[in-house]
């Protein structure tokens, strides 16, 4: 499951039209999607107030337009989500960016390598984006194919510190806890708590949360609790598996 945008993206049936229209002038050479990268990082992220450097060093050299399937790949540094199959996008560039930038994993510099979390890996690009800031990524995806599509093109570039695992991921990894940061790349319409008590001390989790009107939450455990900061409004793909299931059954006996 990947997520979708902040709210002023574009309607996807126009990200369809556009994707359609704009093959005709893919880059082919490796200087043409440096480029494209460069601007995309300069004009989309920095401007709009990212600064932790090793972020916009790793979206500088993470290639986004081999996560993106072809059909959508002269797209794949524009200011949008794109759609992957499956009923699922790669995010907005921004929203990655931003997210990245909120785990706080720049505080670990110099120590040993952050474990995250991923629950969603979609089209594998925010995992490898994490991986190229110095993370070691646990990555569930609920949906197979784009799963092992995923982990596929990761071991294809050479992101060893990435492990993609299929299955739904509302229970997390409890085999590779504690973890200094997680983040959730779809919007459950509550946190699941087991993802919150596989936070260390001083981890930080990120993560959309809402059915309708979705927030960007941000969750710090410290030693005396948890912090829990409201970000900004989103929209994401909603959380599948038990995460719906549970919605339903409240549902039912309403």
């Amino acid at each position: 499951m990947t997520m979708a945008s902040c709210r002023h993206a574009l309607p996807l049936a126009l990200l369809l039209l556009a994707g359609s229209a704009a093959c005709a002038d893919t880059p082919h050479k490796p200087s043409d999607w440096k480029h494209l990268r460069e601007r995309m990082v300069r004009e989309q992220i920095a401007a709009r107030g990212v600064k932790d450097r090793r972020v916009l060093d790793a979206m500088r050299k993470v290639p986004r337009h081999l996560f993106v399937p072809p059909s959508h790949r002269a797209l794949a540094y524009a200011d949008r989500p794109l759609p992957i199959g499956h009923s699922q996008t790669i995010s907005q560039p921004y929203i990655v960016g931003y997210m990245s930038e909120a785990l706080q994993l720049s505080r670990l510099r110099g120590r040993r390598r952050p474990k995250v979390l991923e629950i969603g890996t979609g089209s594998g690009y925010q995992a490898a984006v994490l991986a190229a800031m110095g993370a070691e990524v646990y990555s569930i995806e609920i949906v197979a194919p784009l799963g092992q599509r995923a982990r596929a093109v990761l071991a294809k570039l050479g992101y060893k510190h990435v492990h993609v695992r299929i299955g739904d991921g509302y229970a997390g990894d409890k085999g590779h806890t504690p973890f200094d940061a997680v983040i959730l790349t779809a919007a459950p319409p509550k946190i699941p708590q087991p993802l919150i008590d596989q936070l260390r001390v001083g981890g930080v989790l990120v993560a959309p949360e809402g059915r309708h009107a979705q927030r960007l939450i941000r969750i710090t455990r410290t030693t005396i609790g948890l912090r829990r900061e409201r970000l900004f409004g989103v929209r994401f793909v909603p959380m599948t598996g038990k995460a719906q299931r549970l919605l339903d059954k409240r549902s039912r006996t309403k």
